[in-house]
């Protein structure tokens, strides 16, 4: 079964970026994340999302 949920780590990862950055990303509110306890996670349908707005914005150019 895959993920559902990453560490910022492992979304920083996919995403090509920083931990900083996506902590920023997070904090902007540009990827959703969610607490789970004392963890923040992110869904990974959040990470697609983010990736295809980015694609559009640079399509529309």
């Amino acid at each position: 079964m895959d993920k559902l949920m990453l560490t910022p780590e492992e979304a920083a990862e996919a995403l090509g970026v920083g931990r900083s950055t996506l902590y920023d990303l997070m904090r902007l509110q540009e990827i959703p994340s969610v607490k789970i306890g004392r963890s923040r996670r992110i869904p990974v349908s959040a990470l697609r999302d983010f990736a295809d707005r980015l694609a559009t914005a640079a399509a529309a150019r």
